[in-house]
């Protein structure tokens, strides 16, 4: 087993707050350092503890605005090994526009539906600390069925099995779950994967952002999302 990830959690809610507590240390994977109810003490527990990765709600007191997003930037300027996993109700692309306006790498964006499939979440968690970035398959599936209606979207280029693959690529996985995922060869994978890249303009792009970036091509092209990623 790999070894165990230190994690604070920020929720407002008592209930789901403990909730995911108990989810995550019963998988055996995760070591909650702390679980507090404000983006404030959020923050302090990242100060103080140095925890690997933080999950947070995107809504909390006293606004119940953006502030597990804005602590989410305070994190990753103040904290850059902490990763960051966002959850949230909301599968509208601008949330997650607004998470990654400046810059991709260590944080993910997961619909809070995801607290029932531990594994995702842990997975989430791992990919974060890495440097990775996740972004929830309904809302790539909502950055999809937008674009891809825009004939002036790079997106409209891609072939059906190039999006299949993209889909695949924006969930966090690498070439070998999506060979697994779709019944197809790695090498294959490989070669989907270059063409989607040069036909979105993201060769040059740095590896480890470059996948995610892919999906949200269209909040770069639209100005929401900066060049320094």
């Amino acid at each position: 087993m790999s070894e165990r990830l230190r994690v604070v959690i920020a929720e407002d809610h008592y209930l789901v707050r403990e909730g995911t507590r108990k989810l995550l240390e019963d998988s055996g994977e995760v070591e909650v350092l702390a679980a507090v109810g404000t983006a404030t003490e959020l923050l302090d527990a990242v100060r103080r503890l140095s925890p690997d990765a933080a999950i947070t709600d995107l809504r909390m007191p006293p606004g119940h605005s953006f502030e597990g997003i804005e602590a989410a930037h305070r994190i990753r300027v103040d904290h850059p090994p902490v990763g960051v996993v966002v959850l949230s109700q909301h599968a509208d692309p601008e949330y997650a526009a607004e998470l990654l306006k400046y810059g991709a790498g260590g944080l993910a964006y997961l619909l809070k539906d995801r607290l029932g499939e531990v594994d995702e979440l842990v997975r989430a968690l791992r990919a974060v600390v890495a440097g990775g970035s996740v972004i929830d398959p309904a809302v790539v599936e909502a950055l999809l069925r937008h674009r891809t209606r825009d004939e002036n979207s790079p997106l409209a280029q891609l072939a059906p099995r190039e999006l299949e693959v993209l889909r695949e690529m924006a969930q966090g996985k690498a070439n070998k779950g999506i060979a697994a995922a779709l019944t197809l060869s790695e090498s294959s994978v490989e070669k989907y994967a270059h063409s989607i890249f040069t036909k979105l303009d993201l060769a040059q792009e740095s590896q480890l952002h470059r996948r995610v970036l892919a999906v949200l091509t269209f909040l770069r092209e639209s100005g929401r999302l900066g060049d320094d990623h």
